[in-house]
């Protein structure tokens, strides 16, 4: 039992441990988050991390290592809602979406660069190489601050104004300004609640919205490719154009276009709006679901050359340039500018949740459906779901883009702020200071 783990073994730790930990740290994550501030939780992921992956190079079994999988799993379970959740808060609206999108670039960069030193190391160095990461992530945590957003929720305005100037300079005090007012409103609201009304709250639009948004948002992120394209890449492409093709080389293509298209997706999220992102990339995707189920259909049925490799391949570029540019991308953004304020940690980690499920059931059932329907089925599958999901998001879906967090909340609940209003708080934030208590005293 204790003797040292070979690499056969490695390979066969249960890739389902992961997915049920990250379930597990997702719904940890909006305690910490809330009661104790994002830094906190920034320090739990980044230890959590350094523990697990700690754990796996001291490992001379395989039970150690499936131990420090399951820290790593709770560790990032953790992060899946922090990250969209403390960019979004810290970012001033007309650089948000580019900062909210370095979230799938870096994943996907982190991705090909763990693949490629573990083509050229062995486990244990890989693990050794990997300890760094979250040991900079650690020290960058110690030098960085609070949120303004939660420093408002917890009533400490002064410390939210510091931390607030010293993210974003003293231009932007309009937004500052606001939040402080809406939460100074909301204390008073509930001042004289006795107790917590859960029912209430999870009726009120403001909640569950941005829930049922978020989870149709996320299943269309794995729906579109980005979950099975990963795990059955190699799979995807023999059937798709003909076993006797390099599907190693082909792989590597589309790692590489991934990562080019996500860093071109940084810019153009500057340029559209949020929702011309969102059709227009998803659209492409189901026309290129589509596209694909229409072209093996004619080969299997000898109209089309099973040796005109172009073809296909030029279908799967469409469906991964699609997958690339919005697909997987806008799901972080969104995350990151639609929850309230104070249901913030909660919301966020009931659609994370959301994301461990689908994705177990994506790659669970994949293979069952190549097997009784074949790639034309499960791909008219896939893009029957996805229509489902821009119908839900057409209707749910509101435009953040430039907007604040407070004016994208707001808006849930039915608040319209005009442009005079708003004309208004620039002023607001330009001469003067709404004075909370803590100032008073």
């Amino acid at each position: 039992m204790n003797r040292p783990p070979s690499e056969a073994n490695v390979m066969f730790v249960p890739a389902s441990v992961f997915g049920i930990t990250l379930l597990i740290g997702s719904f940890l994550a909006s305690p910490i988050m809330g009661r104790y501030g994002r830094k906190v939780a920034h320090y739990t992921i980044s230890v959590s991390a350094l523990v697990g992956w700690l754990t796996t190079l001291l490992a001379d079994s395989v039970e150690m290592i499936l131990i420090g999988r399951i820290i790593g799993g709770l560790s990032f379970g953790l992060m899946l809602p922090l990250r969209s959740i403390l960019i979004g808060e810290y970012t001033s609206p007309k650089n948000r979406g580019a900062f909210l999108t370095t979230i799938s670039l870096t994943q996907g960069c982190g991705i090909f660069f763990v693949h490629l030193v573990g083509s050229l190391l062995s486990w244990r160095r890989t693990a050794l190489v990997c300890l760094f990461l979250p040991f900079i992530s650690l020290v960058m945590t110690l030098f960085t601050p609070e949120s303004p957003s939660w420093l408002v929720s917890k009533g400490r305005y002064n410390e939210c104004r510091e931390v607030f100037h010293w993210l974003r300079g003293d231009e932007e005090d309009a937004e500052l300004e606001a939040m402080i007012e809406a939460r100074m409103n909301f204390e008073k609201t509930i001042r004289n609640q006795k107790k917590l009304d859960i029912i209430a709250t999870v009726q009120k639009q403001e909640f569950y919205k941005p829930i049922i948004l978020m989870v149709h948002v996320y299943a269309m992120g794995q729906l579109s490719g980005g979950a099975i394209i990963a795990a059955y890449a190699t799979t995807i492409i023999e059937l798709v154009m003909n076993p006797g093709v390099n599907s190693g080389a082909w792989m590597i293509g589309l790692d590489s276009q991934r990562i080019i298209v996500n860093t071109l997706a940084i810019f153009v999220i500057n340029w559209f709006k949020r929702r011309t992102m969102m059709f227009s990339s998803g659209v492409l995707c189901v026309a290129s679901h589509v596209a694909i189920v229409a072209y093996v259909y004619l080969k299997d049925q000898g109209v089309l050359s099973a040796e005109a490799n172009w073809i296909p391949g030029i279908l799967l570029n469409i469906q991964f340039f699609s997958v690339s540019i919005g697909m997987v991308p806008l799901p972080s953004v969104i995350a990151g500018e639609v929850f309230p304020l104070e249901y913030r940690s909660l919301a966020g980690s009931i659609s994370q949740a959301s994301v461990a499920g689908t994705m177990f059931l994506v790659l669970k059932t994949f293979p069952g459906l190549v097997d009784n329907v074949g790639i034309t089925g499960t791909y008219l599958v896939y893009a029957g779901l996805l229509t489902y999901c821009l119908f839900v998001i057409m209707f749910l879906m509101p435009e953040t883009k430039g907007k604040t967090l407070q004016e994208i909340e707001d808006g849930y609940r039915g608040v319209v702020v005009t442009e005079e209003e708003r004309q208004s708080l620039n002023s607001i934030g330009d001469n003067g200071k709404i004075v909370s208590s803590e100032t008073k005293s």
